[in-house]
């Protein structure tokens, strides 16, 4: 097998051929550093590379292999991480001048347990400044670009792990989604990125998004991300919010018959503009699931509509402890975070709390509506690709901070904690991806994950490779 091809292989084709003593993990992790090295310069997905650990971790798990030792659930499998999150003695930036150099003495949960099941750390992957927008870009590594088009908007705020994912830098890379970064990223970059219920992943330094950050995985496939689930799921005493459940076996029980499923589809969630070819692409993909036997009924959820006016408001607020960094580093700041923080000026304790008690009934009319379906269908995002360079289509409303007016049907489910995911699901005419968001009920993270099967299944989409990762 040519050593370029390495990178594109899923996590249990390099278990078995592992096993088979067909490849070593050695030989894995130096291809895919190779290919890192001649392909990224063009996309721009890596905030560093980690050679030294991806090298060491291959060589013990290489011995473990030769030794006839039981493999651990990800043993030798690459895995990268995203610039937002904590990784002991690796340069951890956060999109940002104000923190950049920082050194973290621990690693997230997250990590540590990846690094346990025997994983090897590629690097770290690109993010705006502190996670802000859903746009690929930050003042510290510049442009993210998507890899179905230079230039273009790859996704936020786990745009590099997106661009990782499709680019074959291995099969597995982490992401976290406050209002919906990891399914915007996998819907614009044409992967699978799926976001589990709140709190089945611990996250930690906790999130100040007020019990709305999720963490997830990127990937080609939807078996990939279920490893990744497993290997990252579990309580964790540093997040208060961790579901005390162990995790299950997800990539073993993958199969799921969708015949009589109670699924709902909602186009616009009521009040959301999409862009007519992303419209019809996510139609399309909906008549797959009642080609699959379920029952689709068309929706209108009442609570949509109240979402954009608590979005505007939580959005800056969730920010708005960074508005201590203005004086020293306005300047060198991202220009639409310090519009964002300057929106969050003024916000009083009692107006926050009045929105809050809204929120939590939002989401409360979410898990009620569920009640009624399996699961709910809807765009994952309104509108293909459009130049990084702005926060909204040029033919969109333009607004110095709110990129939300493209994203209306992620951040519903941040709030909802409940598991959701992006499915690519076709092209537009000028060759970009879109995404199908299938929701669950909150702690189905294993029927959001079979559903995504059945589909992938019915419509593959991994064999398709961008343009630039050639």
């Amino acid at each position: 097998m040519p050593n370029d091809a390495l990178g594109w292989l899923g996590a249990a084709e390099l278990a078995a051929l592992y096993r088979s003593r067909q490849l070593s993990p050695v030989e894995v992790a130096a291809a895919v550093l190779r290919r890192i090295e001649r392909v990224d310069p063009g996309v721009n997905a890596m905030m560093r590379l980690t050679p030294e650990h991806a090298m060491a971790a291959a060589r013990h798990s290489e011995a473990v292999f030769q030794r006839g030792e039981t493999p651990r659930l990800l043993e030798g499998i690459p895995f990268t991480i995203k610039d937002l999150h904590a990784t002991k003695g690796v340069q951890t930036d956060y999109g940002s001048h104000t923190l950049q150099g920082t050194i973290p003495a621990v690693d997230t949960p997250g990590v540590a347990r990846l690094h346990a099941a025997g994983g090897m750390m590629l690097g770290k992957t690109t993010s705006p400044e502190f996670g802000w927008t859903g746009v690929s870009r930050s003042p510290v590594s510049g442009i993210t670009h998507n890899p179905w088009g230079h230039g273009l908007n790859a996704g936020a705020s786990s745009a590099g792990a997106a661009v990782a994912a499709a680019c074959g830098f291995g099969p597995l890379h982490e992401g976290g989604d406050g209002a919906g970064s990891i399914r915007m990223p996998a819907h614009f970059c044409g992967v699978y990125g799926f976001k589990p219920t709140h709190g089945r992943i611990p996250c930690w330094p906790m999130s100040n998004n007020d019990l709305a950050t999720h963490l997830g995985p990127l990937t080609r496939g939807v078996r990939d991300a279920a490893l990744m689930v497993q290997a990252m799921a579990g309580p964790h005493p540093w997040d208060y919010t961790s579901l005390e459940a162990p995790p299950q076996d997800y990539a073993s029980n993958l199969h799921l018959d969708l015949r009589g499923k109670r699924v709902a589809y909602s186009a616009d969630l009521g009040h959301a503009r999409v862009e007519p070819e992303v419209a019809a692409l996510v139609a399309r993909a909906v008549r797959v699931f009642e080609e699959l036997g379920a029952i689709v009924e068309p929706v209108t959820p009442a609570w949509g509509p109240l979402g954009p006016e608590l979005a505007r408001f939580f959005w800056p607020a969730a920010f708005a402890a960074k508005l201590r960094l203005l004086p020293e580093w306005e300047d060198r700041m991202d220009p639409g975070f310090v519009a964002l923080l300057r929106a969050a000026e003024g916000l009083g304790v009692p107006q926050f709390m009045q929105m809050r008690e809204r929120r939590f009934a939002y989401g409360q009319a979410i898990h009620a509506f569920m009640q009624d379906y399996d699961f709910l269908l809807s765009p994952a995002v309104s509108v293909a690709a459009f130049p990084a360079t702005l926060l909204q289509p040029a033919d969109w409303p333009q607004h110095p901070w709110d990129w939300l007016s493209w994203a209306e049907f992620s951040y519903p489910f941040n709030w909802s904690g409940s598991p959701a995911a992006s499915l690519p699901c076709g092209f537009t005419a000028a060759g970009l991806p879109v995404g199908l968001q299938v929701v669950g009920r909150r702690f189905d993270d294993l029927g959001v994950l079979q559903a995504s099967a059945a589909f992938e299944a019915a419509r593959p989409w991994a064999q398709h490779r961008p343009p630039l990762a050639a």
